[in-house]
């Protein structure tokens, strides 16, 4: 799954849903390659209900195929503990170690993570544009790896849902692990920035 330079992911429509789930496609043929299903925990459910969902922990595993249950496919997780101001998102691979993590920006005007290896070195930088539809991820020199563009879904469920569709995409030759924290910037930008 991580072996391509583009992913079309698209996230399910839901009324009062209390956690999300994430169609990963392949952008030409639309066929499914992966699914990401985010698992908040009991207690996090019901304190949904009385707090922003932004502020409060979650987790999202990505699965490779369209079964979310199946463990053993599991490619990597993302998870963020309680916030206020900034969020820190960790990227964990399949065996649960941390790969890097991902530390919102206090003053950004389209949102904005740093990027960090696991050992706390800053790596890159994801920048949104001034609606925060476009993100580009920047190495260090500022060439861009990679873009997360948010897809218009339609005036229905852009109005009257917060289900967002994202195309991402990777610049050069298909990386593994460039591959791996763009889709979890992807998806770390919808539970970070976007959900309501």
């Amino acid at each position: 799954m991580l072996n391509r330079n583009s992913y079309f992911v698209r996230e399910h429509v839901g009324v009062l849903k209390l956690s999300d789930t994430f169609d990963i496609l392949d952008p030409e043929t639309q066929a499914p390659i992966g699914i990401a299903k985010e698992k908040p925990g009991g207690l996090m459910h019901v304190l949904r209900f009385l707090f922003n969902k932004r502020m409060l922990p979650t987790k999202v595993h990505v699965y490779e195929g369209s079964d979310p249950n199946d463990e053993g496919k599991r490619v990597f997780t993302i998870d963020r503990g309680f916030t206020l101001f900034r969020s820190q998102v960790n990227v964990r691979d399949a065996r649960g170690e941390l790969v890097g993590w991902f530390k919102s920006k206090l003053l950004s005007l389209g949102g904005a993570f740093r990027v960090f290896s696991a050992n706390g070195q800053e790596v890159a930088l994801v920048q949104g544009d001034w609606k925060g539809w476009n993100f580009r991820f920047l190495d260090a020199a500022q060439n861009v790896l990679g873009t997360v563009t948010k897809k218009w879904a339609g005036i229905g469920k852009e109005l009257f849902t917060s289900a967002d569709n994202y195309m991402i995409s990777l610049h050069g030759e298909p990386n593994e692990m460039l591959a791996m924290l763009l889709l979890a910037a992807g998806l770390a930008i919808d539970t970070v920035y976007k959900e309501k």
